[in-house]
């Protein structure tokens, strides 16, 4: 038997059924096909390049009509800083038995922590470990001091930042004081999501052991920034939920288990944060991840593309509802507006129909562009590949053979085919994750977004516990597989919207620096 009377229990307390649990187990024997991407969506080709005009058009219809809508900012914020140290935790494991660490350091050719140290003065958190190593006795300037360094920055005694979410490390400097990434979305949402009567609504997915610290900075920061901007907050967090943690195997895909024979289960993913997105429907949500933020005097381009994306979202979704209204009306399937709708979904919506739609009577046309048009809608911009890794703008076969625009990661290409590997090298453009969505229907009512996954879209990733090897699951990703069956356009903005923060050195480019350090 798969299953015992305790991992029964354990479904029940988690919210998940034997039967997904089965399910699970057969997608480890079975595997994920390959994505079924057909080319790269580019600029002439998928991708939306706006002129000024439409730039300016867009953005006033956003700001003329926002005042009618319910705006949500949401920060998937659950990643934790120690990725982003990760190599300082090199170097401290590596030169661990070394007597002079710097010297080391040197010698080793260790070049980014050498910068790290030797510009450690340019850090936004620099204040604050230069307070608490003084407190020591050390001095963070000197390179007699370079492993101490390190460690103040990392562990409890020091900054903390080993055991922080990235959301609260200090990302930039200003003469009133340092900012948190959280501080920054804080501040972006005052500038393109605010209500007509001054309230910003900030949503936080955290990690369980995170929120208290969340919750604490808000309490701090938040009456500071009410005054400063004029502004009522209005901030909550949520988890990944329990009933989307997904089942480990071991090597042979028989459920892994611990020491104590209980059944390991580990998160899904950021796919699983679509539940998350579906409790909280909107009729415009902007999407961005909680590293890709810029200091105050580079954000008025990030403000204009938001604002020029929210506008095209709301001008597209009132055709859109338009359509479907229409539709209603149109008891005998007007030929006409079917025609006119099946233009529409290919010139604004980005759609190639397959073949059998002209063969279809006009019933079955009309029935076609009604689940078409009815859908959850996002418009995401794209930015020119500079080789930053990640997913990208791609068409791709619909399973009733049209075709659509999707985002996909590498993972879910076999890169080993020679036709796909091209498919996905000659991408021209990456996804920033810089989202604005709607999830409301034409009739007002929230859209079911499990309904609009594609569950093929998952990935199998190896991982190891306690010396032992097993294989996790990964659910289709948020914007990836978990948004497949939206309506979805794409618009080129430009690369100053994406700062992203990957690693600690990444604070110390151009655009995360104070104007005199530049």
């Amino acid at each position: 038997m798969l299953f015992i009377e305790r991992d029964l229990e354990e479904f029940r307390k988690r919210g998940i059924t034997p039967e997904q649990a089965q399910e699970q187990i057969e997608r480890f024997e079975r595997g994920f096909p390959d994505i079924p991407a057909v080319r790269p969506a580019i600029t002439s080709d998928g991708i939306i390049r706006l002129t000024g005009e439409k730039i300016t058009n867009y953005r006033k219809f956003y700001e003329e009509n926002r005042g009618n809508h319910r705006i949500l900012k949401l920060v998937p914020a659950s990643g934790a800083a120690s990725r982003m140290l990760k190599a300082l935790y090199e170097a401290l494991s590596d030169g661990k038995k070394e007597k002079d660490f710097y010297l080391y350091l040197q010698r080793a050719g260790n070049r980014a922590i050498l910068e790290l140290l030797n510009r450690i003065g340019q850090f936004a958190f620099y204040p604050y470990l230069r307070k608490r190593m003084e407190e020591n006795d050390m001095d963070p300037d000197n390179p007699k001091y370079a492993r101490e360094t390190l460690e103040m920055i990392l562990n409890q005694n020091g900054l903390n930042y080993g055991n922080l979410p990235k959301g609260l490390i200090l990302f930039h400097r200003y003469p009133q004081g340092e900012r948190t990434a959280a501080e920054e979305h804080l501040v972006e949402g005052t500038l393109y999501a605010s209500t007509p009567d001054r309230t910003v609504h900030v949503h936080f997915t955290v990690s369980p052991e995170h929120v208290s610290y969340f919750q604490r900075l808000m309490d701090e920061k938040i009456p500071v920034y009410e005054k400063e901007y004029g502004v009522t907050y209005r901030v909550d967090f949520s988890i990944q939920k329990p009933s989307t943690d997904t089942l480990a195997v071991d090597m042979s895909n028989r459920p892994f288990r611990e020491k104590d024979g209980t059944l390991l289960f580990r998160p899904g993913g950021h796919g699983a944060l679509i539940e998350n997105l579906n409790d909280m429907p909107a009729d415009v949500i902007f999407i961005k991840n909680i590293d890709n933020v810029s200091p105050d005097r580079f954000k008025p381009v990030t403000v204009k593309y938001k604002q020029t994306l929210a506008g095209m979202l709301l001008t597209l979704r009132e055709k859109i509802f338009r359509y479907l209204h229409l539709l209603d009306e149109a008891q005998d399937h007007s030929p006409d507006l079917v025609k006119e709708i099946l233009s529409f979904l290919e010139k604004e919506l980005c759609m190639r129909h397959p073949g059998k739609v002209h063969r279809m009577s006009k019933e079955e046309r009309a029935d076609y562009c009604r689940k078409k048009l009815n859908r959850p809608l996002r418009v995401c911009g794209m930015v020119k590949n500079e080789g930053e890794p990640g997913g990208g703008p791609f068409w791709v076969k619909n399973p009733d053979g049209s075709l659509g625009l999707q985002i996909a990661e590498s993972s879910q290409f076999n890169l080993d085919n020679p036709d796909q590997r091209k498919i996905f090298r000659s991408s021209t453009h990456f996804n920033p994750v810089d989202l604005v969505c709607s999830t409301l229907d034409y009739k007002g009512n929230p859209f079911y977004l499990p309904d609009f996954t594609d569950p093929d879209t998952g990935f199998i990733s190896k991982k190891s516990k306690n010396g032992k090897d097993l294989k996790a699951l990964e659910l289709p990703g948020l914007w990836n597989g978990a948004m497949a069956q939206w309506n979805t356009v794409f618009v080129e903005v430009p690369p100053e919207t994406f700062t992203p923060v990957k690693t600690v050195m990444d604070l110390l480019r151009k655009e995360h620096l104070p104007e005199e350090a530049d």
